[in-house]
This record gives structure tokens, C-alpha cells and sequence, in this order.
């Protein structure tokens, strides 16, 4: 699963500190002689002279990374400001109120995970009904479990009845995860642990049976297969309370594709199991119903477009389509005889994209006994639009412009609460009465002890090689001049249709602001936020648009004078780190700095790990000739030259990275090395307290972003900022 790292925000949206050209501590880059192997391809030969660095049991290797490690730290830690930096961070985050998200409801409680600064990880706490946080209760603490902080939940689920809870957790940011079963009341292990249930590469899921005695989960292989496919081959079992995880009852699974990623969902009707199948990480999806005696009936295929569906408590199916639609339509049909030839359609394609399934996103579609909640995102904004059960409009719920909404969850007594976003606000709950129509904060509300009231957004629109409008979200603070002079952060991400939507900025953009920076986030195909064509415009052989759209942004902001090269940097992650890979090979000249986290760079062995199989319906496969034509053409490992002047890089990987491998960065680093002077400011750092990202402490985050911060202010010539009077928290 290639999907973004962390949200951009946590990410780094960057930038903080002084004196351009420190003095720090410069020496040169580890020895890496290359020893070139010669692959093959469709008639093509091409070179890999850097092979020898995938091979992490090779103690040469482990030398030559923990090497790099200290070249990069005795540079970034001998900045001036880099401490000044991380504490800044530190105590603005940890001065942030408390935060709740990834909300459950069952009868007369809502669960959520509750983020609680400077505790390194969330916690999961159970409310009242009236989800009032004063009176919130914490059942399961990774912080007291492990008080390193690397002991992270992955995904939790309350039985129907609310007296249980199955929670996936794992250790240093690996997400290879194990449910533990928690009883609500005590907050104490029940029951047997179930291990491999989750994993990096295809996730993991779950639903309880309605007598919440028992569950449905998704299990990777254990001893039955060979070591090299035990991340693959995901199927679904049944387990029973109380009994033997190695006796479970499989249900199915070992007829999909070896890539298959499985979710599970019953929340809207535990009278049937609706398992949606992602092939891979490229946006097809089948969908399968399983009654409470385990019988399997597949209600659509890959070919058939149907990228979500749940079923309503009025045992009726609900699925988006995109077939003939590209924007997303919804059918309806009855989950007792289900035939999707003869599914109704009840709200036809509009100019907004209704959101697919997948792991970046909360239900796109919400069932009430009164309304059908539909999600939908216009160009990178959310909306909810609000349907009853004939299709007919009957309103939305009400939103503040350029505002994202991530979960929309029915409390089953006529209300709901939903999320809200932007920018410039941290995020909050709301509360929304059907019976009236009307919507009211709750408490659940999150503050900031940075404010953006001298802060505006300015959307616009770079136009593409192609022609396509591409959008710009700028932010920038009131009365910025445009001089061509402004140290400018662009943020680029573009695949797996994942939508790139507002969120709150926070003490890293506010940082940088106050540093006297734009921060640009941009809306590139390859991403979903107009549909499946926008995704599919930058995916498997369309990916280089990606490239020319996030080029096109660089120069829209230098043409308006917002910057120059001398002024720009660019940082992406994961998917996004090739981004920035394939922006620095094919235009060195545009950037000053490059940040690229747990990227992707060699394109032509990406798919030999075991998630970059996942991958391929994304990007392609080697196995293809036009596919890799286009691999190639864009590979950034193999489109380094000698001689080139590139922008100062600073790379960062995990050791427990089971998404990315780690030899992505090494490689690309040591290619990058060896084509210029000894000196030259590529970084790698190399954590081995996490992962991709996801489950890592709060301090081994805000260190990443010190050192994102450190090496931009360095290379652009800022300067660390005076703390700004105290201000009245965001709110």
C-alpha cells in the first residue's frame, strides 16, 4: 500500500531556520563503489550499479547506512537553530488540545482515538451518547503499555453490543499487527490474541458477528506457505470467542489474487458481511456479501467499476459506480437477491466525485432510517450531499468554505456527527439533527496555540504541458509581495486516487510563515479529486503527467513571481518521494531543496518487494513492454547524470518500513552521491524507531520535522523566527 505516509501536515509543511551556508560539519559522502549488474528488459539493458545496497543482511551495507546516518546528523545537528527549531515544535504540539477522530457509535456510547500531546501515540477512550470529552474514559493507553512510545494501534473495532473492542496493535511504525480483544468496562486483555491479522502491505480488517460473540478478520499465511508469500494471499476467517486462533473456520479469500487487500464492514447491518476487495493498490475493487452461516455470494467483479458499497439497515445494497461515470453515481439493489445488472440508479453523476473505498478514506456513503449521506470531494474541497431513500436532494450539510470532512458517523437516534477541517482551523465535530435540519459544534473541538488570522488561501490554476488546469492551494500571509524573493514550500503527493483535501496547518506551516515563506499544496492528477479520469491520467502509462503537472505548478509560481529557483523548495513522501525524485532528475534547475521521505526511485524493481507487487496495477510491471517503456522513461535511479548540478537533497527511511524498502533511499542516495563532488549536501537519515510513518512517537515525529526544518531554513538563507506574541488559540 503506497498510500501517503502520514497526513501532509505531520509530513512536514516546512520549513525553520538561519544563517545560509552554517557552518556545519561537511565532510564527505560513505564510499559507494559501485558494482554494476546488468538486467535485461524486453531487448533493453540496463545498469544497476548500486544492487549490492538492497542487501540489508550484508554487513557492508549496514556500515555504509549507518555511515550516512552520521554524516547526515553531524550536518543537520550542527545547524544553529535545529534545537531552537525542534523545541518550538515540541511545545507548540505539545500545547495543542486534545483530538478525537476515527469515531465509532454503538447503543449509548461512541468510541474514538483520542491524541493527547506530548503523549508519543493515541489513546482509544469511550464516551457517552452526547460524545461530551469531559467525560471520556481511556480502555487501552499504548503509552502505558510501552512507555518508549513505540507501541501504536493500527485500527480498532467495538463489538455491536459495546462491550468489547478488537484492537489491531504493533511495534516501531511496522503495522505488522496482532488484535488483542479488550473488555470496555475494565479495560483488560480478554480472550486469545490473533496474530497476522494486519500488514503493511495489504492492511487488515475485521467485523463483529451481531451476538458479539465471534468475528470475521482478515489473515495473512503463516507456515502453510513459503516465507517470501506470507505477506500476500490475505484471506477471511471466522473466529469464536474463546477458542483456538489456529482452529478458526476459513470463509474465503484463497480464490482472489495473490494482491487481493480485503476490507470488512457490517456497521450499518450486522446481518451481513460485506467484504469490498481492492486488486492491488490501483483503485479496482470487487464486493462479496457473507450471511451469518459463511455463505459467499460475489456481488460484483474488477471489471464492473463499483469502487464502495455498504448495506443499509433497510437491507439494501448501496454502491458508487464509476462505470460510465467517472465522477461516481450511486445504484441501489436488495441485499437478498443482489444483481447488479438490475441495480437501480439512484443519484446519477454530478459535477462533485463521490469518494471510493480505501484506506484514506471514512464511508462514503452513511445510511439513516431518514436520509442517504453521500461524501464527495469537488476538485479537493469536501462536501455532503443529502438524499432520501428515492434519490431525491434534500440538501447538504453545512460546511465553511474549503473544508474537508473525514467522517460522518450515525449515532442510530436521529443525529450524527461529522468532522470538519480547513486549513487555517484545527478540526472539530459537529452535530447535525435530522428532524430540523440543523447542524451545532460539539465539544469536540480541537485548539492550537498557533493562530492563522494573518493568513489567507489562495486557490489557482498552473496549466500542464498537455493543457490541463491544474489547481494551487497558496498559503500565504496577508500583504505578501510578490518580488520573486519569497522562500516558497511546494507539497506534491499525485496517485492511488487519493485525494489531496485541507487540513490544519499548524505549528510546522505556522513556522514557516513566520519564517517569511508560501507554502503551496497542489491538486495533481493521479490523485481522485476529479474522478476516476483525473486518477487514471497519471497512473500506470500516463504517470509522467503527474511529473509535468507538479512542473507546471514550479513554474506557475515563478512566472507569477511568487519565486525563483534560488527560492523554491519541493517535499513529498512515499508515492510522493518519487514525485520528488522524478522532479529532481528531470529539472534540476527549478529547485533549491528537495526533502523526499520514504520514497520509491528505482521503478524497475519496485514491484520484486512484497508490496511493490501491490503496486503494479498503479504503476505498471516490468513484464509489460509499454509499461516498461514508460518505467523507464521516468525511473529516477536511472535518470541521475554525472555532472549535474542537482539541489541540495535530504532523504529519511525506516528501518521497519513495510511499505517502501528502505533500499529505495539508499540507493538513489548513493547514485546521487557519486554524480557530483564528495561534499555535496545529499542526506540520508535512517531511522530505526519507525517505519513508513504511521505509528511513530510524537518526539521521533517532531524530530523528522526539526530536521526537514533545519535543512531548508540552511539551504534557502532563513532565519529562525522571534516566537510571536502569545495569541488567543485557533479555534
Amino acid at each position: 500500500m503506497q498510500r501517503p505516509t502520514i497526513a501532509p501536515a505531520l509530513l512536514g509543511i516546512i520549513v525553520g531556520f538561519a544563517c545560509f551556508g552554517a557552518n556545519a560539519a561537511l565532510n564527505s559522502a560513505p564510499t559507494s563503489s559501485p558494482q554494476s549488474v546488468t538486467d535485461v528488459y524486453h531487448g533493453v539493458k540496463v545498469e544497476d550499479p548500486y544492487r549490492w545496497l538492497e542487501n540489508w543482511s550484508d554487513p557492508r551495507v549496514q556500515d555504509w547506512s549507518a555511515a550516512q546516518d552520521r554524516r547526515a546528523r553531524a550536518y543537520l545537528d550542527g545547524l544553529p537553530y535545529r534545537r531552537a527549531i525542534f523545541d518550538r515544535l515540541y511545545r507548540q504540539i505539545s500545547e495543542t488540545s486534545p483530538s478525537y477522530y476515527s469515531l465509532r457509535a454503538t447503543p449509548g456510547k461512541v468510541f474514538a482515538l483520542y491524541n493527547r500531546p506530548p503523549k508519543n501515540q493515541p489513546m482509544l477512550v469511550v464516551m457517552g451518547s452526547d460524545a461530551d470529552p469531559s467525560q471520556a474514559r481511556v480502555i487501552v493507553d499504548p503509552n502505558a503499555l510501552n512507555p518508549k512510545g513505540t507501541t501504536a494501534i493500527d485500527w480498532y473495532v467495538p463489538s455491536p453490543d459495546g462491550t468489547l473492542l478488537a484492537v489491531s496493535m504493533s511495534e516501531n511504525g511496522s503495522e505488522d499487527g496482532s488484535v488483542h480483544v479488550i473488555a470496555v468496562a475494565s479495560g483488560k486483555q480478554v480472550y486469545e490474541v490473533l496474530p497476522r491479522v494486519q500488514y503493511p502491505t495489504g492492511g487488515g480488517s475485521l467485523a463483529w458477528r451481531a451476538d458479539s460473540k465471534g468475528f470475521w478478520y482478515t489473515r495473512y499465511p503463516g507456515e502453510e506457505r513459503p516465507e517470501a508469500d506470507r505477506h500476500f494471499y490475505m484471506a477471511v476467517y471466522f473466529h469464536e470467542l474463546g477458542q483456538d486462533p489456529a482452529k478458526d473456520a476459513y470463509v474465503f479469500g484463497k480464490e482472489l489474487p495473490k494482491i487481493a487487500e480485503i476490507a470488512l464492514d457490517n456497521h450499518q447491518n450486522n446481518r451481513y458481511l460485506l467484504a469490498s476487495v481492492a486488486n492491488g493498490d490501483g483503485g479496482e475493487f470487487a464486493h462479496f456479501l457473507v450471511d451469518a452461516g459463511n455463505h459467499v455470494t460475489q456481488i460484483t467483479k474488477f471489471s464492473d467499476h463499483v469502487v464502495a458499497a455498504t448495506v443499509g439497515a433497510d437491507d439494501q445494497v448501496y454502491l458508487i459506480s464509476r462505470q460510465q461515470a467517472p465522477r461516481g453515481k450511486l445504484l441501489s439493489m436488495p441485499a437478498k437477491s443482489p444483481a447488479l445488472t438490475s441495480a437501480r440508479v439512484l443519484v446519477p453523476q454530478s459535477d462533485g466525485t463521490l469518494l471510493s473505498a480505501g484506506e484514506a478514506n471514512g464511508s462514503p456513503i452513511i445510511v439513516t432510517d431518514r436520509a442517504i449521506y453521500l461524501r464527495e470531494i469537488v476538485g479537493g474541497p469536501s462536501r455532503v450531499e443529502i438524499y432520501d431513500r428515492d434519490g431525491k436532494r434534500q440538501g447538504k450539510l453545512p460546511l465553511p468554505d474549503i473544508a474537508t470532512v473525514n467522517e460522518v458517523v450515525a449515532l442510530g437516534d436521529g443525529t450524527l456527527l461529522y468532522d470538519i477541517e480547513t486549513y487555517l482551523r484545527p478540526p472539530y465535530f459537529s452535530h447535525y439533527y435530522e428532524s430540523g435540519g440543523k447542524s451545532e459544534e460539539t465539544r469536540l473541538t480541537q485548539t492550537s496555540p498557533v493562530n492563522f488570522g494573518d493568513t489567507e488561501v489562495v486557490r489557482a490554476f498552473a496549466t500542464s504541458k498537455d493543457g490541463t488546469r491544474v489547481p494551487l492551494n497558496i498559503i500565504r500571509r496577508k500583504g505578501t509581495v510578490l518580488n520573486s524573493a519569497n522562500p516558497v514550500l511546494v507539497y506534491g503527493y499525485g496517485g492511488y486516487n487519493y485525494d489531496e483535501t485541507p487540513y490544519f496547518l499548524g505549528p510546522p506551516t505556522r513556522l514557516w510563515l513566520d519564517a517569511g515563506g508560501i507554502y503551496v499544496l497542489t491538486n495533481l492528477r493521479g490523485g481522485g479529486e476529479f474522478g476516476e479520469d483525473w486518477h487514471r491520467q497519471g497512473a500506470l502509462t500516463h504517470k509522467q503527467n503527474v511529473f509535468d503537472d507538479f512542473i507546471a505548478c514550479a513554474r506557475y509560481l515563478i512566472g507569477q513571481h511568487y519565486t525563483s529557483p534560488q527560492h523554491l523548495s519541493i517535499i513529498g513522501g512515499s508515492n510522493g518521494g518519487l514525485l520528488m525524485g522524478a522532479a529532481t532528475t528531470q529539472h534540476p534547475e527549478l529547485f533549491r531543496a528537495v526533502v523526499s521521505d520514504v520514497g520509491i526511485y528505482d521503478m524497475l524493481r519496485t514491484e520484486l518487494e512484497p508490496n511493490g507487487v501491490f503496486n503494479t496495477t498503479e504503476y505498471g510491471s516490468t513484464n509489460d513492454p509499454e509499461q516498461f517503456k514508460a518505467l523507464y522513461a521516468y525511473s529516477p535511479y536511472h535518470h541521475v547524470m554525472n555532472g549535474t548540478r542537482y539541489p541540495a537533497i535530504l532523504m529519511a527511511t525506516g528501518l521497519h518500513d513495510g511499505r517502501v524498502a528502505p533500499w529505495q533511499s539508499r540507493k538513489m542516495i548513493a547514485r546521487l552521491q557519486a554524480a557530483g563532488p564528495p561534499d555535496a549536501k545529499i542526506y540520508l537519515t535512517v531511522s530505526s524507531d519507525s517505519g513508513h510513518g504511521h505509528g511513530s512517537s510524537l518526539r521521533v515525529r517532531t524530530n523528522q520535522r526539526a530536521d526537514t526544518y533545519s535543512f531548508l531554513f540552511d539551504q534557502l538563507g532563513l532565519h529562525f523566527p522571534q516566537a510571536p506574541e502569545p495569541a488567543k488559540k485557533a479555534h
